[in-house]
Parts: C-alpha cells; structure tokens; sequence
C-alpha cells in the first residue's frame, strides 16, 4: 500500500448543533484532494476521535469513502486503549471499504512493550487490511521503542508507522533496519523535510489542509535534488505549521480553514473555540490571498 508523500490527518467538520456534518465532510475530502493530499486519516486525533462514537466514526468512514471514491487511500483511525473495541472497529470499518487502518499507542494504560506488541499484533491479525502505527508519547504516555516498532514491522499488513515522537535516531534507527516496504512518516509537520533527508517516506499532516499543495512543491523539489530549495521552502512554511498548534489541536486549523472558507465547523468540548485575540493573531498568518513562498 503507497499512501503517498502527504497524508492529511482530517479534521471532522461539525454543524451548528455540534453533530458531525455530511455535507461539508464530504466537500472537505474533495478540498484536500485538489489541495495535495495523498491520503487522508479519518478519525484520528485531529478528528477529534475521544468525542465521536462509535456511531459518528463509521458514518465518517463510510462518507470519506464513498466522496473519496477511490481516488486517494482513506485511513481510517480505529485504535483505542481498548484491544478488543479496536478489532471490532476494525472489522466494521474494514467492511466499509477503508483502505487501510492507523492505530495509536494505548493511552492511560501505560502498557509494557509486550503490551503493545500484543494489543497491536491481535489488531493487525484481526484484519486483511494494511495498518499504520501511530507513537506519539506526549498525548499517550508510554513510548514505543524502536525494538518494539521493528518486532511489529515483521507481521505482514503492518506495513508502516507515524512517529510523533520527536527522535530523529530512533526514526534513523527504525529506518535503518526495518524490512523493504515499511514506512516511516512523521507525525510532526515541522519535521517533514529532516525526515525525509533521513530516509522517511513523508509526514502525516495538520499543515497540509492549509499548505498542502506548497509541502508537496517542497518534496518534490527534495525529491528532485533542488535540496537549498527544499530547505528554504521548509522555512517559510514553518510559521504556518507553528501557527495551527497555538491552542490545542484541531482548533487552530478549523479556524483556519473557516478563514479560507471551508467548512468545518467548531471544536467540541472539553475543546473550546480560539480567544478573539488568537483568532486575530491566527490571522495574521493564514490570508487566504497569501503567497506562502516568497523567491
């Protein structure tokens, strides 16, 4: 399974009334796939999945789906600190016709790396669908190890892993060793291109519902060799990136995206909306009008 270079993780777009919204949901898949998504997760931490239901993520599953039609992988987020609630939700959306599944690391358990090795190995034998970890250590508290990642990486369909842990050797190391296929993305938007300089296959995004079509410029010009390029374009999409993670994600990017005018609707609780001054200063760097890169 290639999921690309930028895979956007999606925020869910919410009505009036704070119910998952069809309509601009399914206008939203079409926004990111014209704006440089690869692929798109569904109903992860972007997604505000601790606040959807059961219910909400297979409809959200099956709506991105259907307005993806096939034309990027859709990814869906069924990982939870609940071993046998993440296989049946795996099955459910396996059944929708997902194209494959992320699964983070249990979060407030705080399991043993046998822990972790056991949750994700019966998840990923529960399904014929690919499966991508998610590590992210500061919203879970426990670290998946490098040894851990690279015992996992032998189990065929898993076949890559987001790292959001920050460690650039341990990614190095992950890299370094795993079996030919296995991916590595980052989890970080502002380690994007040294992830890339070090052998990763992209990142998994925030930025790119924004930025998406300008990150692709910049892998592509990595890609090419146009490395200085590269770099400065990296640096001129920092302050974008930094930009959506000023108040707890995803509000920053909803906002933003209303700024742009796409849909998506507010945050729920215990979320709440960005301060009039954030909003201002939040502003300030996502115009609409905007040339991200400056020559």
């Amino acid at each position: 399974m290639n999921f690309g270079r930028i895979v956007t993780a999606m925020v869910t777009p919410f009505n009036q009334h704070g119910q998952v919204d069809v309509e601009a949901t399914k206008e939203l898949v079409k926004y990111l796939i014209s704006n440089g998504s690869d692929a798109l997760v569904v109903a992860g931490t972007t997604g505000e999945s601790p606040t959807l239901s059961t219910d909400e993520k297979l409809l959200l599953f099956q709506t991105v789906v259907e307005a993806a039609a096939g034309q990027v992988p859709v990814i869906a987020g069924t990982g939870s600190n609940n071993t046998y609630a993440s296989v049946e939700l795996t099955k459910q959306a396996e059944q929708l016709g997902v194209d494959a599944i992320m699964l983070v690391t249990p979060y407030y358990n705080k399991p043993s790396q046998e822990g972790l090795y056991a949750h994700f190995s019966t998840i990923a034998e529960a399904t014929s669908l690919p499966v991508m970890l998610y590590n992210i250590p500061g919203r879970t508290g426990v670290n998946m190890t490098v040894e851990t990642t690279l015992r996992l990486a032998q189990i065929p369909n898993i076949v890559a892993t987001k790292e959001a842990s920050a460690d650039l050797d341990a990614m190095a190391a992950i890299i370094e060793h795993a079996p030919e296929g296995f991916s590595l993305y980052s989890g970080d938007d502002s380690l994007a291109l040294p992830i890339l300089a070090i052998g990763g296959i992209g990142v998994v995004s925030v930025a790119a519902h924004i930025v998406g079509n300008e990150m692709q410029q910049m892998v592509r010009n990595f890609q090419a060799g146009q490395v200085q390029a590269a770099a400065m374009q990296h640096r001129q999409l920092v302050p974008v990136m930094k930009s959506l993670f000023t108040a707890p994600n995803p509000t920053p990017v909803k906002a933003a995206l209303e700024m742009k005018g796409v849909k998506a609707g507010s945050v729920r609780l215990p979320l709440v909306p960005l301060t009039a001054e954030q909003h201002q200063e939040l502003q300030t760097i996502i115009n609409p009008t905007m040339n991200f890169f400056v020559s």
